[in-house]
């Protein structure tokens, strides 16, 4: 049911820093930051040759990754993000199975302008897990 891994995603305390990091250290290109609003996210894309980084980083008062930071003030992998071609079709296989879907169980649109749901990391071996639809 899934296919590649689209993305890891890190949780950075200093995006400009975590960035810079990425670019001038380990020489990978580096997308501008991006405001997701939407996910109470600020985020930087960083682009490998089979897959990409996801740089995260809190938006406004209500953030999630606020909260990863707060456990994890140096940052951290906050989520893997895999694709799959029908997401309504893999989110009532997994609930089928027993998966947690967060949130309403419909899917947001990401990023990527594409439509994602997360499932509980408690029923995947304390990973969080997002899904995009390609």
């Amino acid at each position: 049911m899934i296919g590649r891994l689209n993305h890891v995603a890190i949780a950075v305390p200093d995006l400009e820093a975590a960035s810079a990091q990425y670019r001038d250290t380990l020489g990978a290109k580096v997308n501008p930051p991006q405001d997701e609003p939407d996910h109470g996210v600020t985020v930087v894309f960083i682009e490998l040759p089979n897959t990409k980084i996801e740089l995260l980083y809190p938006l406004g008062e209500n953030s999630p990754i606020q909260g990863f930071l707060d456990k994890n003030p140096s940052g951290g992998i906050h989520h893997v993000c895999y694709e799959v071609d029908d997401i309504l079709a893999a989110r009532d296989r997994l609930q089928a199975a027993g998966a947690r879907v967060l949130g309403t169980g419909e899917p947001k649109i990401g990023a990527h302008g594409k439509p994602v749901l997360f499932l509980h990391p408690k029923d995947f071996n304390g990973t969080l897990v997002e899904l995009e639809q390609v």
